[in-house]
């Protein structure tokens, strides 16, 4: 028997089946600080899915009212179809690592991943709390490690005991807040593969929240950019990244150059531009409005340096000021006349065919026609 009320309608309960979490207009009020505002968001199931954006921009709020460790102030929190107002966190089909891991020091590791079965009532068979307990450890790969104190574990293996004490449970949503600042950079890139691995093989929905964006660009499935306490955009992350909504987004996801122009011609999705230095370019136009004055956001890998011009569909007169050798690439920061800075990524096969570049070198820009899009005015 469908239980739901009468009057929602087959898509509404489509998307309920179809979402493992929502929240739906929800807004967060700490006194006269709005951290959260108007939220609205279905989280798939099975998806990993990032909260992104700066220090203060709402992520861990909308994180911790999905937890149930704060109540939103206007709006719901839907977690399998269920209204959760009335359910408490620690009856919610949720389950949180937390950057500092909260590990006991004085229990032993099999005892830090079982505490949460032996808090249940009624009381779970001592055999199958050891039972799950090591299948548990065995998926983070620490079946050995039951007996030993959490602080003879290095900080990639204390984690993996927290996010072994969070899936025991069989949580339909797991939640990690920022679980990985801690590492270091190297152990925090093998850490991203593991809980990525782990996801995959557990099917469980992750959302996790970050700062990093190479962190989250890298993992997600889609990303939930945050700022001022609202959602700015949210997709796949080379959605995100080929297609930003605004320049809020384009600044955030990636290394971005944004220049101003004024549209000349439009058409087909696509708008001529002059630039300030008169140049002309043809980039994507996906924006809703027919404003002339524009804003273009064009990614450091997609432009090229010639010391003449060459084929492309334009070219910018510049100036070489900083050079940086990455390994697999060189960046280069410039000064376009005009315009202002500019970076151009080139990988090192291009750097290697053009004979490479020096600071003080006066140079072409290239752009080739489609490259660049048109920014939507901010709200």
């Amino acid at each position: 028997m469908d239980m739901r009320a009468p009057s929602e309608t087959d898509a509404e309960r489509d998307a309920h089946d179809e979402h493992v979490a929502e929240l739906v207009n929800v807004s967060k009020r700490f006194g006269s600080v709005l951290a959260a505002d108007q939220l609205n968001l279905g989280i798939r199931r099975g998806e990993f899915l990032s909260f992104l954006g700066p220090s203060g921009c709402g992520k861990t709020t909308a994180l911790r009212m999905l937890a149930g460790f704060e109540a939103p102030s206007e709006g719901r929190v839907r977690i399998d179809g269920s209204d959760m107002g009335a359910v408490p966190s620690y009856r919610r089909p949720v389950n949180m690592v937390f950057q500092q891991y909260a590990l006991f020091p004085h229990m032993s590791v099999a005892q830090n991943v079982g505490y949460g079965l032996r808090q249940r009532r009624p009381r779970m068979a001592k055999p199958e709390i050891a039972e799950r307990v090591a299948r548990a450890l065995d998926t983070v790969r620490l079946g050995e490690f039951g007996g030993r104190r959490v602080w003879e574990l290095s900080g990639g293996q204390q984690q993996r005991v927290a996010l072994a004490r969070a899936i025991i449970n069989e949580p339909k949503i797991l939640l990690l807040d920022e679980p990985m600042a801690a590492l270091d950079a190297k152990l925090r890139g093998e850490m991203q593969r593991e809980l990525l691995d782990l996801q995959r093989s557990l099917g469980i929905t992750f959302v996790l929240v970050t700062h990093d964006q190479e962190e989250a660009l890298s993992m997600s499935d889609r990303i939930c950019i945050m700022g001022n306490g609202r959602i700015a955009q949210v997709g796949s992350p080379q959605d995100l990244y080929d297609r930003p909504r605004n320049r809020y987004v384009a600044d955030f996801v990636g290394k971005a150059n944004i220049l101003s122009g004024k549209v000349i011609a439009r058409g087909e999705g696509r708008a001529k531009v002059a630039l300030a230095a008169g140049t002309q370019v043809l980039v994507s136009d996906a924006s809703p409005d027919a404003r002339r004055q524009v804003e273009i956001v064009v990614r450091p890998e997609a432009l090229g340096l010639s010391k003449a011009a060459g084929n492309e569909e334009a070219a910018l007169r510049a100036r070489i000021t900083h050079r940086t050798f990455l390994g697999d690439h060189t960046e280069y920061l410039l000064e376009a006349e005009d315009i202002g800075p500019v970076q151009v990524n080139l990988p090192r096969q291009a750097e290697r065919a053009s004979g490479g570049y020096g600071v003080g070198d006066e140079v072409q820009i290239l752009w080739a026609a489609d490259t660049g899009r048109i920014l939507a005015a901010e709200d």
